[in-house]
């Protein structure tokens, strides 16, 4: 910009009007010029990004499965249920080699008889504090481990109680999450059952030409809880927790923030979940 009006300027003083043309072509070669170097050295993301964005997801991915370790050996001992649990998670990431190994390392250290999690989790809030979406969706991946064999054992809801008051979440806000989550592993666990019957049903048809309708996957409140809302919410209040949830979990503005883009399939999947329950409620509307 600037560069095109010192160009027409200088141009006009020393060639009036064709100068000045030929100031104003000049100009826009060099300001074309000097974008180009701009956007090369990060652009204006660079002038105020306060920490390096892979700092920020290195440090979400060793505390999150560090986290997770501990939490899964919370019991006294890590059950097969939790580590196929905490394997299941590192195949949806697509980790192999060195990044699958550091991902078991920090798991395993998480194990540890010296692991703090007090210090763990206060890094990670010191690191993340005005990030609030990531902190909650640090507290869903613990949920999630913890409920990996579908049940919630009191030993790991203390646990997942210290980290969210590590995090600063509240005690009201936590219940909310937790029962959110519990929506969202019975959605998950009836589409599995609701894709099965259909497998099913399918091949009956084909053996025998009879068709067998399969079970509806989702019911009105089983959608309601998955968005955070009891029977008896207004079409207003669903539209409202909708949008909150989506932007919440946006996998783009999540990776931006600090996210490892390996998780960005997590964030993806709750995204989907919380679409499905919201044109569930519309169509059943």
């Amino acid at each position: 910009m600037w560069g095109k009006i010192l160009g027409f300027c200088f141009g006009f003083m020393f060639g009036r009007l064709f100068g000045a043309i030929l100031g104003l072509y000049i100009g826009h070669l060099f300001d074309k010029s000097l974008k180009n170097d701009f956007e090369k050295a990060g652009g204006f993301s660079n002038l105020f990004k306060g920490d390096d964005v892979n700092e920020r997801q290195a440090l979400f991915f060793s505390s999150c499965f560090a986290v997770m370790g501990h939490i899964a050996k919370s019991n006294g001992r890590v059950s097969e249920v939790h580590i196929k649990a905490a394997s299941l998670f590192m195949d949806e990431m697509g980790l192999k080699g060195d990044e699958r190994r550091e991902a078991q390392y920090a798991f395993s250290s998480g194990k540890g008889r010296d692991f703090s999690l007090k210090e763990t989790v206060s890094d990670f809030k010191e690191r993340f504090a005005k990030r609030h979406d990531l902190m909650q969706l640090f507290l869903e991946i613990q949920i999630q481990m913890a409920f990996s064999d579908g049940v919630l054992a009191e030993q790991e809801k203390q646990l997942l109680h210290e980290v969210s008051k590590q995090l600063g979440i509240s005690k009201t806000h936590f219940a909310f999450v937790l029962k959110r989550y519990q929506a969202e592993f019975n959605f998950r666990q009836h589409q599995q059952r609701f894709k099965q019957q259909q497998s099913e049903s399918s091949s009956y048809r084909e053996g025998s030409g009879h068709h067998v309708p399969p079970n509806d996957n989702m019911d009105r409140v089983q959608a309601l809880a998955l968005l955070g809302l009891n029977e008896g919410a207004t079409t207003r209040e669903i539209k409202v927790a909708y949008r909150k949830l989506m932007a919440q979990h946006h996998p783009d503005k999540l990776v931006s923030q600090g996210l490892p883009k390996h998780m960005m399939e997590l964030a993806v999947k709750k995204s989907q979940d919380i679409q499905a329950a919201y044109e569930y409620l519309k169509q059943a509307a």
